[in-house]
C-alpha cells in the first residue's frame, strides 16, 4: 500500500500545483469562468456548450473547479444539456487519463517506484481496490485525475475503468447539473447545499470503505 500511496501522492502533487498556478495567476477562477460564460450565453448556447466541454477536459492537465463548472453548466444550459456536455467533458478527461498513462505511465511509475517488487505490490494494490477508488474519488478535488492515471498505468481493462468512471461520475453531474439548473443568483442555495452534500456523501462512502478494508486486512494478518 506504501507504495501506492507514493506514486497516487506524487500524481496529486502534479496536480495541485498545476492548480496552484492557475490560482496565482488568476487564469481559471472561477469568476473568469463565469464572465466566459456570461459572454458566450449572449452569443450561442453551443458556445457555453463547448467552453464546458474544454474546461473538464482540461482538467486531467490543470486541475479546474470540477464541481462548479459542472453546477454553472446546469445554470447556463439547464439541466439536460448541461449534463451533456459535461458529461462528454469529464468523460473525455477519464479517457486521455488513462490512455496516457497506459502507454506512458508505466516508466513514470518505475521511476517513482524503482524497487520491482514494490513496483508490483503497488500494482497488485490497485487491482485489488481500484475499482472503489474510481467510485468515490469524487471525494475530494485531483483525486479523480489521479485514478483514471493510475487505471491506465496499472493496466486495468478498459471496460473495467469505463464502467466504474461512468458509474462515479454520472449521477454525479447529473445531480450537479440539476442543482445549477434550479440555482439563480438570488437563490443560490440549491448549488450550495448540493456542493456541500456531493462531498459529504462521498468523504463518507470513503471514510466507510477504508475502514472496512483496515477492518478485513487486519483480519487475514
Amino acid at each position: 500500500m506504501k507504495s501506492l500511496l507514493k506514486i497516487m501522492l506524487t500524481f496529486a502533487l502534479v496536480f495541485a500545483t498545476t492548480f496552484v498556478v492557475a490560482k496565482m495567476t488568476g487564469l481559471l477562477s472561477v469568476d473568469h469562468i463565469k464572465s466566459w460564460l456570461n459572454a458566450a450565453s449572449e452569443v450561442n448556447a453551443y458556445y457555453i456548450a463547448l467552453i464546458v466541454i474544454v474546461l473538464l477536459f482540461a482538467d486531467i492537465i490543470i486541475a479546474v473547479p470540477t464541481l462548479t463548472i459542472i453546477i454553472l453548466s446546469g445554470y447556463f444550459l439547464g439541466v439536460f444539456y448541461g449534463s451533456i456536455a459535461s458529461i462528454i467533458g469529464v468523460s473525455l478527461a477519464g479517457g486521455v487519463g488513462y490512455w496516457l498513462s497506459y502507454f506512458y505511465g508505466e516508466k513514470l511509475g518505475k521511476k517513482i517506484i524503482k524497487d520491482p517488487l514494490q513496483w508490483q505490490d503497488a500494482k497488485n494494490t490497485f487491482n485489488q481496490y481500484g475499482l472503489f477508488m474510481i467510485l468515490f474519488s469524487r471525494a475530494m478535488p485531483i483525486f479523480p485525475e489521479v485514478a483514471a492515471c493510475m487505471s491506465g498505468m496499472t493496466k486495468m481493462p478498459l471496460t473495467k475503468f469505463a464502467t466504474a468512471w461512468a458509474a462515479s461520475s454520472i449521477p454525479y453531474v447529473l445531480i450537479a447539473s440539476y442543482a445549477g439548473s434550479i440555482s439563480t443568483l438570488d437563490n443560490p442555495k440549491p448549488a450550495i447545499f448540493t456542493a456541500i452534500g456531493l462531498s459529504l456523501f462521498f468523504w463518507t462512502a470513503w471514510y466507510v470503505f477504508r475502514r472496512l478494508t483496515t477492518v478485513k486486512n487486519s483480519e487475514y494478518s
